[in-house]
């Protein structure tokens, strides 16, 4: 094989190329060697390659030159997922199980299971565009609760459209706060790592944390105790209404416990007749403010707080209640949705 001299300097610079095509520098160095007068043996050696790729590359360069040493691919046409193929994998993802015994489909059992030109990628690519995540499992308890309606009204008034000159409270209490401490130090947060908690721990107690989430301002009244009876809860409602104005109309929301209905409860609303109780649906925890809140604290201070005692996990809750009632905002309830089992003639204030 014969080269020009400026076909040889245009192989020269593509097989010395550091910023080029690897494949590219391995064909040009072939026809260099062609042209040194190498054998294919010797060549197979040096370049690690079979036969026919030296034959390839070979009669290509012998046909066009410098211009045959480009890959040149058919390529194919682009794969589309039609309708009806979509419409399959819909309904086996969401109607069918597979034959395995496993409880969901992955992208490559249902590949496999529907067969044909298919892939695990076209799979996913149809649950991304429909939004399905087999993988993915959430919970929910629906309220049996006869009197729903009325309740959830009767709370989302309170919300929406509160009483004038009245405060409207979300109260609840947080039982059983482990006061738990690390028998191993804690290492800090550093780039590339998170920060890390030994694994065994000391129990020094528990305690319960009651606390009353303002809904027009978002100010939290708390509380600790070490009991959640119902002598707690009524000394708490007491403690809201040493805070409030004398003679003030107060309205409670809280759910459904026990301690929340004994005859002291009752006692307590006969001698207060401004402070009145409202019952969420059971199992319908959600319609309370206050556990949007709970789960703050929870997040913020409990999940990964360290505390040496009962008496220092008391002490960071209440100062995480003073510092965050210099900042409070409510929230901002919005009911979007009055078709689900609350129509619009059921939606009640409060009076």
């Amino acid at each position: 094989m014969k080269l020009t001299k400026s076909e040889r300097l245009e192989l020269q610079r593509q097989a010395s190329s550091r910023n080029g095509r690897a494949d590219s520098a391995r064909r040009a160095r072939l026809i260099l060697l062609l042209a040194d007068g190498l054998t294919w043996a010797h060549i197979r050696d040096k370049l690690d390659c079979s036969d026919s790729y030296i034959a390839r590359w070979s009669k290509r360069f012998a046909e066009d030159r410098l211009a045959g040493l480009f890959s040149r691919y058919a390529g194919r046409q682009r794969y589309k997922v039609t309708d009806r193929l979509e419409a399959r994998v819909l309904a086996w993802t969401t109607k069918r199980k597979p034959a395995d015994g496993s409880t969901h489909w992955s992208t490559r059992k249902l590949a496999a299971e529907l067969g044909g030109d298919i892939s695990h990628m076209t799979v996913a690519r149809i649950w991304a565009k429909h939004g399905l995540k087999p993988h993915r499992l959430e919970g929910y308890i629906a309220s049996n609760d006869p009197d729903f309606e009325s309740k959830a009204a009767d709370v989302i008034g309170l919300y929406l459209n509160p009483p004038q000159h009245a405060a409207v409270f979300c109260v609840d209490e947080k039982t059983a706060i482990q006061a738990l401490d690390r028998k191993d130090p804690v290492l800090p947060l550093t780039p590339g790592r998170a920060e890390r908690h030994g694994f065994e721990y000391y129990r020094h107690g528990t305690l319960s944390l009651y606390a009353a989430f303002n809904t027009q301002t978002g100010e939290v009244l708390g509380k600790t105790a070490q009991r959640h009876t119902s002598a707690e809860f009524v000394a708490f409602l007491a403690d809201i209404v040493a805070h409030q104005p004398r003679g003030k109309e107060i309205h409670v929301i809280a759910d459904n416990l026990s301690a929340h209905k004994t005859k002291r409860v009752e006692e307590f609303l006969s001698t207060h007749p401004n402070v009145r109780l409202h019952f969420t649906p059971t199992y319908s925890s959600w319609l309370n403010q206050v556990e949007l809140w709970f789960a703050k604290i929870e997040r913020d201070v409990i999940a990964r707080g360290v505390f040496t005692s009962v008496a220092d996990l008391k002490r960071k809750l209440m100062r995480y209640i003073r510092n965050y009632n210099k900042q409070a905002k409510p929230v901002k309830w919005k009911y979007f949705d009055p078709s689900r089992r609350i129509t619009i003639e059921s939606i009640v204030t409060a009076h």
